[in-house]
């Protein structure tokens, strides 16, 4: 009767971590083949556990514009790096290099933003 409760548990903690490791990984929801690189006007960021959020409007050829999501680590990973809540606010321009989203929706994971106004890394490589 132990055997087939611990046989039992095992199974289902494996099933469970199966679920927990899609949530964290990157493969399974953005696709490191599709570089984009855009430049836009923040619209909101959300500062928040486990993965911070900002979207920015992105001017199309046509005029038209589009809102784009972007994940970045969470508050504790981007401090670290130096980025603090008011490094980037609702209304700045800033450019992202990013890698898409693999359902093809406007949103990607952002490997690098930078303030194009004074060219101020604030995520990514060397962001300080």
């Amino acid at each position: 009767m132990r055997t087939r409760f611990a046989i039992a548990l095992c199974i289902a903690s494996l099933a469970a971590s199966g679920r927990a490791m899609a949530h964290h990984s990157f493969a399974a929801e953005f696709d490191a083949t599709q570089p984009i690189k855009l430049t836009g006007t923040v619209t909101k960021i959300e500062w928040t556990n486990p993965h911070t959020w900002f979207f920015m409007d992105v001017k199309n050829e046509d005029g038209s514009v589009t809102n784009w999501g972007f994940e970045m680590p969470g508050p504790g990973q981007l401090l670290r790096t130096g980025m603090k809540r008011d490094s980037m606010k609702a209304g700045d321009v800033v450019t992202v290099d990013a890698r898409r989203a693999r359902d093809g929706g406007n949103r990607a994971n952002a490997q690098t933003v930078v303030l194009t106004s004074t060219g101020q890394r604030l995520f990514g490589a060397q962001a300080r």
